[in-house]
């Protein structure tokens, strides 16, 4: 069957636009319920120590609190860690709330407040008195890097570093051009316009339909009864809408364990809202420390390359990420050592967030990649051709495809590299500074196991359904989009449903592999119905179909047509009525090809050209262009796709110039939780942004042929704002965020 893409790569609005707009859409805490309570949460004052009393008598005096949740009447759960393992835990022990007295880190939920109104229960956590023994907390990360071990059980889906390559201390040793430096990039903390939050409606009869913040409703499902020993069919998570994410909502939440226990335990149903205060308690991109060398020969190519990161966990889980494997695969280098520790301190266990672990990497890889480029005198981006990397050398593997060179070469024309001036300092515009950066930017190209169905009506509607979420990123669109192309219909005859355990299981949306996974299995399932649809047409008394192949009709307008003679036609209603049908309907699970997997290595990739002005004066920088030049597979919408790369970058300036959450290691606390006082970019703070997406073919990645793009649009962009950075002040900063004081002090 030929499948035409009449909507597929083309610019189509997002079509859960409106919805957003006009608050038809609704999110975790905006479903309700007749008898439906609400609880708060009671932070721990301290970050280390124990609860050695804890009194909720004022509390409880208040009318309308219904009851005050401690650790000393919390009801029963699952007694094993194993239990409370969600699909994307890392190894050790996840964290329960209410288990017991110890803090272990700062924040901490130590009670919950349920009461008929969401006011009464402040009210009443306002009046939990707690008293404690307080210990001193260990949360300095540069203190600890001593201790740092490498963590002896892998997080599943995390590669560890490759082993090495060659010899990389002698060849750096024997290199004509040594370079050797230590790059810092500190907590950033996930601020989603939707707080975490949980609204589980209790049905009766121990049934629960739970509306949750998160990127997976199947993971909450399966965590909900892991923990409490509930069975699947009596469980049900829906979440249509998650007002941002991006890693954040990967895992369940201390406050869908709470709101589910309380409403067992009351027989209610119970809202769980966190305030931004606690937001500010998890859900970090963790503190990192790294070292790069590279040793290169006089001409700027790659010796010796070797990356050391050590990054920060909790005391309770070995939290992880590839960060320094992307040196292993984005250069040409015959000796190459990666080695990657974590050091635990008194803190909530970090989250992924938006592309972890390469955006911290190849922060330090491409700014000492701009300082070889400066050591040699080699143009930064002639550097990044003369060590191009033609397969994946960390893996011994040949790329599905690989369109870099195509990015950098139409990512420099556009940004206009060719007038750069080489010496820092040596541009200005006024009293500016002006300068000229780049970065490379990888990211893996993914596809997971998925089902989706698809349900056809005679009426020429079609209905598609599966559980992965949509965080924004346009996934309502670009699956509607494949089902209408797949079966030749108008894109407003086409409804998708997501977010609901009762729909056919695909994974948890992250990783970018969304599109790839659940639209192939879109694909998949719009092809079983065709196929039934062609039998029912060429079994009609005097088809015009009768002796047609499936492989050469193809579905335009509603109908069913003979490729090479149109003419010869059966419209989908007549199909129906010959097979006797009410509807046509089929469900289909796609795996990605495990012979592929071990063949080929598959990635993403970016150039990223930064321009910063920067007040010579007041040492204020700002970002005044970005053009990042995207080599992403096939691209199914010009508009959603484009959106993703802006977010991104967006992200990737505000982890460069602004981010950055303060320990206050006294305490153990995060100093600035507020959005007041935790800096991210705002409208002034964005100038212009290019987004060019390079041609480029992949018919081994996915059965579409996509990389997905919710990642690679971060990559790289700190680092190329940073070496834009240092060309305009010849300033070198190697500790993110790149702020005022870092530039005159």
């Amino acid at each position: 069957m030929a499948t035409p893409s009449h909507y597929v790569g083309t610019a189509r609005s997002r079509l859960d636009g409106p919805a957003k707009v006009t608050g038809a859409a609704k999110y975790a805490a905006e479903f309700t319920a007749a008898d439906l309570t609400h609880g708060v949460v009671v932070s721990s004052a301290i970050a280390k120590g124990r609860i050695t009393a804890i009194d909720t008598r004022a509390a409880e005096a208040v009318p309308g609190v219904i009851k005050v949740f401690t650790h000393e009447n919390k009801p029963r759960t699952a007694w094993l860690d194993y239990n409370y393992r969600d699909q994307v835990a890392p190894p050790g022990s996840p964290f329960r709330a209410l288990n017991g007295p110890e803090i272990v880190y700062g924040g901490q939920p130590v009670a919950l407040v349920v009461a008929e109104s969401f006011d009464l229960a402040r009210y009443g956590a306002s009046l939990v008195k707690v008293t404690y023994a307080e210990e001193v907390p260990n949360t300095d990360l540069d203190k600890n890097r001593d201790a740092a071990y490498v963590p002896p059980k892998k997080r599943s889906g995390i590669k560890p570093p490759p082993d090495p390559r060659g010899d990389a201390a002698g060849a750096y040793d024997a290199a004509p051009i040594q370079l050797r430096q230590d790059y810092k990039q500190p907590i950033e903390h996930h601020n989603p316009m939707e707080p975490h939050a949980s609204t589980v409606v209790y049905e009766g009869d121990g049934k629960l339909t739970i509306h949750d913040k998160i990127q997976g409703v199947n993971n909450s499902q399966g965590y909900v009864c892991s923990v409490f020993g509930l069975k699947p069919e009596d469980v049900r998570v829906i979440t249509p809408y998650v007002g941002g994410a991006f890693g954040s909502g990967l895992r369940p939440q201390y406050q869908l364990y709470l709101a589910v226990s309380a409403a067992l335990d009351l027989k209610r149903s119970v809202r769980v809202v966190l305030t931004r205060d606690q937001m500010f308690t998890f859900g970090y991109r963790p503190e990192t420390y790294q070292t790069v060398a590279l040793g290169a020969d006089n001409d700027g190519r790659l010796q010796a390359l070797t990356h050391d990161a050590v990054a920060g966990t909790s005391t309770f889980e070995d939290y992880q990420e590839a960060v320094v494997n992307w040196s292993g695969l984005l250069y040409h280098c015959p000796n190459v050592t990666l080695d990657y520790k974590l050091a635990k301190i008194d803190t909530y266990t970090p989250s992924d967030m938006r592309a972890p672990g390469a955006v911290t990497g190849i922060f330090a890889l491409e700014s000492a990649m701009d300082e070889l480029a400066y050591a040699t005198g080699v143009d930064p981006l002639e550097l990044r051709l003369r060590n191009y990397a033609e397969r994946d050398e960390g893996e011994g593997k040949d790329f599905t495809s690989k369109a870099l060179r195509a990015a950098y070469e139409q990512g420099a024309a556009k940004f206009g590299w060719s007038r750069r001036k080489p010496e820092p300092r040596s541009m200005r515009d006024g009293r500016e500074l002006v300068g000229w950066g780049m970065a490379t930017g990888v990211w893996e190209a993914m596809m997971m196991q998925s089902s989706a169905s698809a349900t056809l009506t005679p009426d020429g509607k079609l209905e598609l359904a599966c559980s992965t979420a949509d965080l924004g990123t346009g996934t309502y669109t670009i699956l509607s989009q494949i089902g209408a192309d797949a079966l030749g219909l108008d894109l407003d005859h086409v409804t998708t449903r997501l977010g609901d355990t009762a729909l056919p299981e695909a994974p948890l949306a992250g990783g970018s592999w969304t599109a790839a996974s659940s639209g192939a299995a879109v694909q998949a399932a719009c092809r079983t119905v065709a196929e039934t649809l062609f039998g029912y047409a060429r079994g009609m008394a005097n088809s015009p179909l009768a002796n047609a192949d499936f492989a050469h009709v193809t579905f335009a307008g509603g109908e069913i047509r003979l490729q090479n003679d149109p003419s010869r036609k059966v419209s989908i209603a007549e199909a129906m009525r010959a097979g006797g049908a009410e509807r046509v309907a089929a469900t289909e699970t796609v795996k990605p090809s495990m012979l592929t997997s071990l063949r080929f290595s598959a990635y993403t990739h970016s150039a990223v050209f930064a321009e910063v002005k920067i007040d010579e004066d007041l040492g204020v920088v700002r970002v005044t262009r970005i053009v990042s030049a995207i080599a992403a597979g096939k691209i199914l919408n010009l508009k959603t796709a484009r959106s993703q790369i802006l977010g991104g970058v967006v992200m990737g300036i505000g982890a460069a110039l602004e981010e950055e959450s303060m320990l206050d290691h006294n305490l153990g606390r995060i100093m600035n939780h507020n959005l007041g006082e935790y800096h991210v970019p705002v409208n002034a703070d964005i100038h212009d942004i290019e987004v060019i997406f390079v041609d480029e073919h992949d018919d081994k990645v996915s059965p579409l042929g996509v990389k997905g793009l919710g990642e690679i649009g971060i990559v790289g962009a700190a680092a190329a704002v940073a070496n834009a950075v240092f060309h305009a002040t010849g300033k070198r900063i190697r500790e993110l965020p790149i702020t005022i004081d870092k530039i005159i002090g």
